[in-house]
């Protein structure tokens, strides 16, 4: 009976100590998950749940396009350089299988721009800082600003982040545009019977 009662003790205080480790990695992870969506609530104004910002980063991940190249914009912003056979435009339906065309099919007449541009830059090129104005002019974006461009073949596409998303309504309303309501069922739309003022006649 000793031998009996020893390997209950035993047994209960194996499973005591099971049960301690369970509870103990059961709070690690919950711990760790919760330390991960706090990480991830980087939005100000309001809390977010670590299911929507599951689903938000599933919806970035199908829309970010793979870069061949990124670029850090001086005013915050991530341009990724995609693959023009790549890019987020052709994810339409009705332009799966269309054929980027290399040239368009006609060319705009420039001869009359050129001959007054020539005409500027033979009086630019005498002043010293020649260069840096060639660089800026060139520049309307503000990531061009530092010389570096997007190689050929390749589209510039800013990177949506999850703050871009929280500032939509939803994630079904994020990169759409809104929609503009008739005249006839805005909320405050005249109302015709009742003469509003705006149904003034003067003799």
């Amino acid at each position: 009976m000793g031998i009996v009662g020893k390997k209950r003790g035993f047994s209960a205080l194996l499973l005591l100590l099971l049960q301690h480790l369970l509870l103990a990695f059961l709070i690690t992870i919950v711990f760790q998950s919760f330390t991960v969506v706090s990480g991830l609530n980087y939005s100000d104004y309001r809390q977010v749940s670590s299911l929507r910002l599951q689903r938000i980063q599933r919806h970035l991940d199908k829309i970010n396009k793979p870069a061949v190249m990124t670029i850090q914009s001086p005013d915050g912003d991530i341009i990724d350089c995609v693959h023009k056979r790549k890019q987020p435009a052709l994810d339409h339906p009705l332009l799966k299988n269309h054929k980027i065309q290399k040239e368009p099919p006609e060319r705009p007449k420039l001869s009359k721009i050129l001959n007054q541009n020539e005409a500027k830059d033979e009086k630019k090129k005498n002043t010293t800082n020649y260069m840096n104005e060639q660089v800026l002019e060139g520049a309307w974006q503000m990531w061009h600003r530092n010389g570096t461009r997007c190689p050929k073949g390749t589209v510039p596409v800013r990177r949506s982040t999850v703050d871009d998303v929280l500032r939509a309504k939803s994630l079904f309303d994020f990169g759409k545009k809104k929609r503009k309501i008739d005249l006839a069922r805005r909320t405050d739309a005249p109302d015709v019977v009742s003469a509003n003022g705006h149904e003034v006649c003067y003799p």
